[in-house]
């Protein structure tokens, strides 16, 4: 009894931590006060009408919503077909493969930065989109790999070899037997990709130009000369439409069977 109490509580503890913050954040959201506040004072939606004033953001938000599925995607197209071989054949050197895909989780990502920065893009002269493409392609296949081969892991491949016995092809192997079997894991390896690419901050920080930026990056450069709670506005609509798309892929797809 003692330690299911103590178990209890100190679960509630990590709930405070990690929600805490994120309800001050809410609460001050709506506060009157022309300035950060909380408690706050009042209740007002000014500051939410506020965000569409800010030019920049909606800029930055077009950038950051188009680097972050594009980048996605080509990790998708990259990490599917690595994550199946590694996961289905065995051949010498495999680790030290499966190393190199995952070293950019390893690596800080401010040092990857500075890295693309002057040896990518000054040496090459990338502008800023292609260079910003680059590198959250680079960010995300870890990200995919990693859940892929967590539902790869699950997945009986004697399926695959029924299914050729019978005379299927391989493409209508892939893509009629496994792609169906590991869909919600696909789908979850894009989600956090995604997500992790849209709020990336040490990355994009050396990456983004005057006429290119992330959403991210615009909101630190608001911060550094505003103080009012546009930002807390903002900051709580990204967290809506997050949990929003989180419950919406969990009742449809199912997330919950995901490793």
């Amino acid at each position: 009894m003692k330690k299911s109490k103590s178990l209890l509580a100190v679960t509630i503890l990590v709930y405070i931590f990690l929600i805490g913050p994120l309800l001050v954040i809410m609460a001050a959201s709506f506060s009157e006060t022309n300035y950060l506040k909380f408690p706050g004072e009042g209740f007002t939606l000014e500051w939410y009408r506020q965000i569409l004033k800010v030019k920049s953001f909606g800029s930055a938000a077009k950038y950051s919503t188009i680097i972050a599925f594009v980048a996605t995607f080509i990790a998708l197209i990259l990490g599917l077909p690595a994550a199946y071989a590694l996961n289905r054949y065995r051949f010498k050197g495999k680790e030290v493969i499966k190393g190199m895909f995952l070293s950019p989780v390893l690596i800080p990502v401010i040092v990857l930065g500075f890295v693309m920065l002057r040896y990518v893009v000054n040496r090459f002269h990338l502008p800023a989109l292609p260079s910003l493409l680059i590198g959250h392609t680079i960010l995300s296949i870890p990200y995919v790999m990693r859940v892929i081969t967590s539902s790869l892991a699950n997945f009986d491949f004697s399926m695959e070899e029924a299914a050729r016995i019978l005379g299927a092809s391989s493409g209508y192997t892939f893509f009629h037997i496994l792609l169906p079997n590991i869909k919600s894991g696909i789908v979850s390896a894009c989600i956090m990709a995604v997500i992790n690419s849209f709020n990336n901050v040490s990355l994009s920080a050396f990456l983004t130009s005057a006429g290119v930026s992330v959403l991210p990056i615009e909101m630190m450069a608001y911060v550094e000369y505003h103080f009012d709670p546009t930002i807390a506005a903002l900051a709580t609509l990204m967290m809506v439409i997050t949990l929003g798309v989180m419950l919406i892929i969990e009742k449809t797809l199912g997330l919950q069977s995901v490793v």
